[in-house]
């Protein structure tokens, strides 16, 4: 059974993953040979310049879901390379970086200096940094992430995902913008803005106000959004968004993505992405399916 799968020049032995800021930078990895079974280690968003994050609280739960509102808090890209991407790779399993800049110049400097560290296997640009010109975030303006990417592909000895916010009119528009400025993947989606509030308080529930909300509440318009940029780009797309089941992943490969990143579920049960993993494995074997690829776009009308 062949279930690899290749975006860009960079091959990952199976189409699961995890969704960057559920699986912290895996400093204490509950098992390291269970972890060495997943197809890419995804760890949390990296900047230039470490950030301390949002004021607390930072999450809350919601009916079948969680909002959220980190604020990126990481060590920045220098001490991210000399401490946390040496026991990362130590792990064996393709790594993905993800990395987020305020300004293109702080984009570009991670991805060079993800150069001259070596030993991973793709970037992830987080496009859900602002637009200073236009008041938007990058991912909610094709025009902007159009001109990232191909500022950024220019630079890249890896491949580059571009990951897509779903707060937008058309996904598509903005996927087919990152696709044409040389994206080798899309990953989709983000978390949806949000908002709880404690009525007793008359407050919002959390410290940044509003927050992104994540979990199985999105799944159902997250794969909708997947099916619908599958049918538009070229390039692979690794889908997300409310992932706890080998099933729930299993919708976002029929309608059309090439990976799939277990996000919010990590932090119920760790162990989610190696049983998605497993279902994956034992639904092709069912249903006598041989290559990954007879699953991954088959969605019948």
């Amino acid at each position: 059974m062949n279930i690899s799968v290749k975006i860009g020049n960079a091959v990952f032995p199976n189409p699961v993953t995890v969704a960057s800021g559920t699986f912290g930078h895996s400093e204490d990895f509950y098992d390291l040979e269970e972890v060495r079974k997943l197809g890419a280690i995804l760890p949390k968003t990296v900047t230039r310049y470490a950030q301390e994050g949002n004021p607390p609280p930072r999450i809350c739960e919601t009916p079948a879901g969680m909002i959220n509102a980190i604020g990126i808090e990481n060590p920045g890209i220098d001490v991210f390379i000399a401490e946390k991407l040496p026991r990362l790779q130590k792990t064996g399993v393709p790594l993905i970086v993800s990395v987020l800049g305020h300004i293109p110049e702080e984009f570009a400097e991670c991805v060079e200096k993800l150069n001259a560290a070596g030993g991973i296997a793709a970037i992830e640009l987080n496009l859900s940094c602002p637009n200073l010109q236009k008041k938007v975030l990058v991912a909610q303006d094709p025009e902007a992430t159009a001109a990232l990417v191909s500022r950024l592909k220019k630079i890249s000895q890896y491949p580059l995902i571009a990951k897509l916010s779903p707060n937008v009119t058309d996904i598509s528009a903005i996927a087919l913008a990152a696709e044409a400025a040389g994206a080798d993947a899309v990953s989709l989606v983000n978390t949806f803005t949000a908002m709880a509030i404690d009525v007793g308080k008359r407050r919002s529930r959390i410290g940044n106000f509003t927050g992104g909300l994540s979990g199985p509440a999105i799944r159902p318009i997250a794969v909708r959004m997947v099916w619908e940029v599958a049918q538009k780009v070229k390039v692979p797309v690794i889908g997300m968004g409310g992932i706890t089941t080998a099933d729930d992943a299993l919708e976002f490969l029929i309608a059309g993505a090439t990976m799939v990143a277990v996000g919010t579920y990590n932090f119920v049960n760790p162990r989610a992405p190696l049983e998605v993993l497993e279902g994956i494995k034992a639904y092709m074997k069912a249903n006598k399916m041989t290559d990954i690829k007879e699953l991954i776009g088959s969605v019948q009308r």
